[in-house]
């Protein structure tokens, strides 16, 4: 039986993945679970697989977690101490890692160097500090498995194949409720228009990040780190069936594409049985109901967030912990009506032109960039 540590357990990825575990029961056991401060959801969660350990970030919650489960015998704990906790805890095998942004960092980086597996949702962790992260696991003999849609088909696809073999890696991309809309029109679009995916269903960030491209920019970095090919190498073709998930060319011209339903939850079960498969009863793709399946060049020009994103891949050291920090406090001003949709992607350029690039940074050259960042994007905002 795997010992799962489940962080960020309220939200989109962690409840898609207490679901496959809800049908695997004999095959796994929850000894961990987090959330940032839904107490309610994270106490009927712990109700039903009985953890050991539940921890909520947010301190002014856990008097109402401890209500909530004082009849069960769960150890509860709080703030980032309490989330480290539930990442590095003894009896745990693998870490699902489901949290969202530049918080999910650090318990990837403690949960390797206490030797624990990671099934890793979290892209900010290899966007940040990709290559101490690889290095680190590599140190440690722990293996980091994507969890993620695409980078999910890109480890199939590789799987029994030489990595000195591929010539390219193709992501996929949806391209967001606003693909076909015009860039004079960018102006007048609502956080409420950006939350309206026409394929995934995610939390409001990634959601947000979908529609302005930068989701797919960070999932650029991220298979950069996680598979170790070159950036130059790494394309992305918009197809809006969103049933290819990922394609790999290899140097003989050859194509392995992984195919699937739009269901988050096979390319977790996936992570959490690698490499074993087990049956599952989710959704076929069925190529007779499938008309047609399109794929199209992103536009550089009207989603500049995608071209900020392989600039900052480019340019390394700092700067794709700058770009992510940036992002995710522009994101959450478009989500509070605080500036417009167009105005993430500048504030992005802006802050990544200022700021002065550490080359091979150490984590704490990395944190101090993310912590810049927030700080002058902040500074810039209405």
């Amino acid at each position: 039986m795997k010992r799962i540590a489940l962080l960020g357990a309220t939200g989109s990825i962690g409840k898609n993945c207490l679901d496959v575990i809800r049908r695997l029961r004999s095959q796994f056991r929850v000894v961990t679970m987090t959330t940032n401060n839904n107490t309610e959801i994270l106490a009927e969660q712990a109700e039903e697989f009985r953890p050991t350990l539940c921890a909520v970030m947010d301190p002014h919650k856990v008097d109402d977690l401890q209500d909530r489960l004082s009849e069960r015998k769960i150890q509860i704990r709080t703030g980032p101490e309490g989330l480290l906790e539930a990442a590095t805890h003894p009896d745990t095998d693998l870490v699902v890692n489901a949290l969202v942004g530049a918080v999910g960092l650090i318990p990837t980086i403690r949960a390797i160097e206490a030797g624990k597996d990671v099934a890793l949702a979290n892209k900010e962790s290899l966007v940040m500090a990709g290559e101490f992260i690889m290095n680190l696991a590599q140190e440690k003999k722990v293996q980091i498995i994507p969890v993620d849609s695409e980078h999910s088909g890109i480890m199939q696809c590789l799987h029994g194949n030489r990595r000195e073999d591929v010539a390219r890696i193709i992501l996929t991309a949806s391209g967001g409720p606003f693909f076909n809309r015009r860039a004079e029109e960018f102006q007048s679009i609502t956080p409420q228009q950006a939350l309206e995916h026409p394929t995934w269903n995610m939390g409001p960030k990634i959601t947000v990040d979908s529609a302005t491209l930068m989701n797919k920019g960070l999932e650029v970095i991220e298979a950069h780190w996680l598979f170790g090919v070159p950036i130059s190498h790494i394309e992305v073709t918009i197809h809006k069936q969103s049933i290819i998930h990922s394609l790999v060319e290899f140097t003989d011209g050859s194509i392995l594409a992984q195919i699937g339903p739009t269901d988050m939850r096979l390319p977790i079960q996936i992570a959490l049985t690698f490499p074993e498969r087990m049956e599952s009863p989710y959704p076929r793709v069925r190529f007779e109901q499938t008309r047609m399946l399109t794929f199209e060049k992103p536009d550089h020009e009207k989603f500049p967030c995608l071209r900020l994103a392989y600039k900052a891949a480019q340019d390394g050291g700092t700067t794709p912990a700058v770009l992510n920090a940036a992002n995710e406090i522009a994101v959450q001003a478009f989500l509070e009506n605080r500036i417009s949709f167009e105005k993430i992607p500048s504030l992005i350029e802006e802050t990544t032109t200022r700021h002065v690039r550490a080359d091979r940074p150490s984590l704490n050259e990395i944190l101090t960039a993310d912590r810049w960042a927030r700080g002058y994007v902040m500074k810039q905002l209405p």
